[in-house]
């Protein structure tokens, strides 16, 4: 462990310039400060902070001074000072990250920090530095910077969908290419459409907020502005980038309501982010303003043209479709729409992952990804974010399952363990039900899904159950929004709509008879009887599309491959089908059953 202090000091020329004396380590040694405005209660106690700011120097004082005559930060009032005796730059660049991600999944504050030099380089003896980190996070909790634990804050959407968070090396290749072709572009005044392409947990969601936080950042650069030279990304921070992206509109589309709803409150809580910045393909189309840049995150979501979910929006939706190009064409999708409203785009996609008949079909996906690999415009994320197993989990659960990105088999599956990942298939749904609750009491986020197998009877009678398997009775989740973080949502059961795009620490899933298995044919196959999503199956006569067993059976194994990659240290199996659980037994090791 290391030995630190924490030194606070007012935020004042005059004091700051006493402090500099008190010791030669005040002016020349590497430490790590945070700034806020927190004003102290007559009890004492510390009201709520507004504004914070972390950093590190190897000037402290002179820092301090340069952060004084600072506009964005001369309100700021108290500096505390992490001081240790072996801190070296690179001890200092870490703890910095560290405070600013958990300062920013607090959820009290504004963090004004830029995002680009968020690091996660290794260094000589880190692991014993991180282990002194939760000291220093502890002491500042105690004084009142923290709010929260860290176990809380890490399970928080703020915390998980911060833009302040440390790239992998590809994520980080893949953003800084992009923005060097986009500022390119820009230039040469040349359209542009960008995809990045990932498996679940491999990040495409934090890339979107990374790069919105990034090009916002560059954008209200000011000359002068100190830049952190070890930033990979420190060059666009030079004169001349900033003013490229002067005045220029940019915006996020999400299509998922929940998802949508999670990042308005993460952009609502940082500096140059607004919650309008986050759209519905709606909102952009109707918007009386073209955009310079857009990116869409869950790209394979967008609509083409199909019965929407109200009246209104099969209304909106021919509207702008003959707003933007003269006609009511019904060919045009919501990416027609994108694309003629903005100048450059940045698409993340997964095909695997469209699970409606309504989102973009598969050949315009792939189409997509082809035509961007031909432009050089396609990056493929490989490092995986969430799944902590040590070989290829998704690609195994996808094969398995069926799911789109996985072509027809070519070899035998064989069974495949992963250590370090518990991976489980259960006899009894009451038994998984109350592992999950043993999980979330210890490690918090373990929710129960499910595939749309049951008709959702609680959304009218608040009283029914909705799934009754073996005497076991459960409810739909309650909300649509922010279900996950709800407080009844560890004894309710999550739909797709629920949680895709958002991470747990366990995940049980139950399998429901819309999905099969004929062991004579060594098959999947689906039960239209036992699948209750309406919208998940229902023809299209506006393009004269008949959904077959065949299309159904893809979106529902998408449906359960995103359900079977939602958890982070493990993924709970129950299956309603005994053939379908007979024949996952060989590939998913069997849950212990509990005696007497």
């Amino acid at each position: 462990m290391t030995d630190f202090e924490i030194e606070r000091v007012a935020f004042k020329k005059q004091d700051i310039g006493v402090w500099a004396q008190l010791s030669a380590r005040n002016t020349n040694w590497p430490v790590v400060y945070v700034l806020d405005d927190a004003e102290k209660t007559v009890a004492g106690k510390r009201s709520r902070l507004s504004d914070v700011y972390v950093g590190e120097s190897r000037n402290a004082a002179g820092r301090m001074l340069q952060h004084i005559d600072s506009s964005s930060k001369s309100h700021l009032k108290t500096v505390r000072v992490v001081i240790d005796s072996t801190f070296n730059k690179s001890a200092c660049l870490d703890l910095e990250s560290y405070l600013i991600r958990l300062l920013a999944g607090d959820g009290t504050y504004r963090v004004l920090n830029r995002n680009d030099g968020i690091t996660d380089s290794d260094y000589y003896d880190r692991e014993r530095y991180q282990a002194s980190f939760r000291e220093v996070f502890e002491e500042l909790r105690s004084d009142g910077v923290f709010t929260r634990t860290i176990p809380e804050i890490e399970n928080s959407d703020l915390f998980k969908l911060s833009p302040f968070k440390s790239l992998s090396p590809d994520q980080a290749i893949a953003v800084e290419d992009i923005v060097e072709g986009l500022f390119e572009n820009l230039e040469k005044s040349k359209l542009s459409t960008i995809v990045i392409q990932g498996d679940p947990g491999t990040g495409k969601t934090v890339i979107a907020i990374y790069l919105m936080k990034l090009l916002v950042d560059i954008a209200q650069s000011e000359p002068g502005n100190d830049i952190d030279q070890d930033s990979m990304f420190s060059e666009f921070f030079a004169s001349g980038y900033p003013q490229i992206l002067d005045g220029l509109r940019l915006g996020i589309v999400v299509p998922q309501q929940s998802l949508r709803k999670s990042i308005q409150n993460v952009f609502a809580k940082t500096p140059g982010l607004t919650r309008g910045m986050v759209m519905t393909p709606f909102e952009v189309g109707e918007s009386t303003e073209d955009f310079d840049i857009l990116i869409v995150d869950e790209a394979h979501r967008l609509n083409q043209r199909a019965n929407q979910a109200s009246g209104p929006q099969n209304t909106k939706f021919k509207e702008i479709t003959e707003a933007l190009f003269g006609t009511d064409d019904k060919t045009k999708t919501q990416l027609d729409w994108l694309r003629a409203k903005s100048r450059h785009q940045i698409l993340l996609i997964d095909e695997a992952q469209s699970v409606r008949p309504a989102d973009l079909p598969l050949s315009v996906t792939r189409a997509l990804v082809q035509d961007a690999k031909t432009a050089s415009n396609h990056y493929r994320l490989a490092s995986q974010m969430r799944v902590r197993a040590e070989s290829d989990y998704v690609g195994y659960v996808r094969r398995l399952i069926g799911a789109a990105s996985i072509e027809a088999k070519t070899a035998p599956l064989i069974p495949e363990e992963f250590a370090g990942y518990d991976f489980r298939l259960f006899d009894s749904v009451v038994q998984m039900h109350d592992e999950i609750r043993e999980k979330d009491a210890e490690f918090g986020l373990s929710r129960l899904t499910a595939g749309y197998a049951w008709e959702w009877k609680s959304k009218k009678q608040p009283a029914a159950y909705d799934i009754e398997i073996d005497g076991c009775q459960l409810r739909w989740n309650s909300k649509a929004v922010d279900w996950i973080a709800s407080p009844n949502s560890v004894d309710e059961v999550g739909s797709i709509h629920t949680v895709q795009g958002y991470d747990l620490n366990y995940a049980g899933v139950i399998i429901g008879n819309d999905l099969r298995y004929d062991p004579e044919t060594d098959s999947l196959f689906i039960d239209r009887d036992s699948y209750f999503d309406k919208k998940g199956k229902e023809n299209n006569p506006t393009l004269d599309k008949v959904y077959t067993d065949a299309d159904l059976l893809q979106l529902i194994s998408n449906v359960y491959a995103v359900l079977l990659t939602r958890g982070i240290r493990g993924t709970y199996v129950y299956v309603c089908d005994p053939d379908l659980r007979d024949y996952l037994q060989k590939f998913i090791p069997a849950s212990a059953v509990e005696t007497e």
